[in-house]
């Protein structure tokens, strides 16, 4: 059930009354620095980037140091999985870091929760204008800036260009597509055209927006991922695998892509911009293509993703803080970001550069976002997720139907949001 406005309300008084106790250390508290000048103390940043990306954000985090020699940046990198709970955790016991680098889904769960200091007319929130309409979006909460946009994703079709070329198959624009590579692909002796990814429910989005779908209306508080849509999603994700288009596991499913994708077992996987680095390696940088994801029976969809900046409503620091995240934020730290590790920026401006603009994986994702699917931005957006990758994986064990799968998702999804 969703959390009373009052219960909330109070929750965020008792977050934001702690502010003289947690986080980081000596420096001030005020709401608004201004300048930047005369900051001290100690800035505690929880970095969720993968072990590709850490370095470059550890390197980037700790020059901060370099405009603000007063000020200490403690990064601790903790990896994404489990970091959402993580984070309530130690911001229930005031033991969260001063800014954390938040999942786009988990601002609002947070927020909700009064763990996030707001940021509105806050040091962190610099030149709002520039940033992309879709990524401020999954900042805001109650009408309230939670977060500031670090980068923003979706998902494509990676393929290797290699393999189709020596099939002779095109690149699949559909599902179709995809089923009619198969007898040319595993006739090259490949196990299969595609490695669809059955252990983590993110992966499932393209099939349910494909199929003209979603998994809520948020705006009518209605649960429709059991609507005929959603059924239709489940039947074409196991009809990949029963006519031998894919092959999946229900376990270790990013390790079991990559190295199936890299050794040639496959030759195509549903992939996002954080793994590019990762896919050159595997099997080269001039044969790695990226396509937008095969369409189902309605459009092609791939979900907006992405990762922002909140700021611990329980900082002692918290003037240090905001200064961290306009800098983290920034276009020049943006662009950066982009050249080193073709991630997306969230800022307008930054596309304008030369080194991002020809940067062939921007080339590619930036139209992808723009018409990416945008998620429930509500507090339990994250809690959609459990539900939706445990029912689908009994289905991809045989233990239910298609239709079973999504009357049980959205059962549990209504018991969950209180919803129709």
């Amino acid at each position: 059930m969703r959390r009373s406005i009052g219960t909330t309300a109070v929750i965020a008084a008792l977050a934001l009354a702690a502010t003289a106790c947690g986080g980081g250390d000596n420096g001030s508290n005020g709401s608004d620095s201004g300048s930047g000048e005369g900051l001290s103390g100690t800035v505690t940043f929880w970095d969720t980037s993968n072990e590709t990306e850490a370095e470059v954000f550890r390197a980037v985090a700790e020059e901060f140091s370099e405009q603000h020699p007063e000020v200490t940046v403690d990064y601790v990198n903790i990896g994404w999985d489990g970091a959402q709970d993580r984070f309530k955790n130690a911001a229930g016991a005031n033991e969260a870091p001063d800014v954390m680098r938040t999942e786009v889904a988990w601002v609002s769960d947070f927020a909700n929760l009064g763990y996030l200091a707001p940021l509105d007319d806050t040091p962190a929130v610099e030149d709002q204008g520039d940033f992309l309409e879709q990524a401020w979006a999954s900042t805001q909460f109650n009408d309230t800036t939670y977060a500031v946009p670090q980068v923003i994703d979706t998902l494509a079709l990676f393929y290797n260009k290699e393999l189709l070329d020596a099939a002779g198959v095109e690149v699949p624009e559909s599902l179709e597509d995809l089923k009619d590579s198969t007898e040319a692909l595993t006739g090259e002796g490949l196990d299969a055209p595609f490695y669809l990814r059955g252990d983590d429910p993110y992966w499932f989005l393209p099939y349910i927006y494909g199929e003209g779908g979603d998994l809520v209306d948020a705006d009518n508080e209605t649960v429709t991922i059991d609507d005929a849509s959603g059924v239709a999603a489940f039947e074409a994700v196991q009809d990949l695998l029963d006519s031998g288009a894919a092959i999946t596991d229900t376990t270790d499913g990013w390790q079991n892509m990559m190295g199936a994708f890299g050794d040639g077992s496959v030759a195509m996987m549903i992939n996002g911009p954080w793994a590019i680095n990762d896919a050159r390696e595997a099997i080269g940088e001039e044969n790695l293509g990226v396509a937008p994801v095969p369409a189902g029976g309605s459009a092609q969809g791939a979900p907006q993703g992405g990762w922002n900046y909140g700021v611990y409503a329980g900082s002692a620091n918290l003037d240090a803080s905001y200064e961290f995240v306009a800098y983290m934020a920034s276009a020049e730290v943006q662009q950066r970001i982009t050249e080193e590790l073709s991630l997306l920026p969230t800022r307008s401006s930054v596309y304008e550069a030369d080194s991002v603009a020809n940067n062939e994986m921007v080339e590619f994702f930036a139209p992808a976002v723009e018409v990416a699917h945008e998620r429930a931005w509500i507090p339990e957006a994250n809690s959609l997720f459990d539900p939706l990758g445990e029912e689908v994986e009994a289905m991809l064990l045989g233990r239910a139907t298609a239709e079973e799968t999504a009357d049980a998702i959205g059962d549990r999804y209504r018991d969950l949001l209180d919803w129709q």
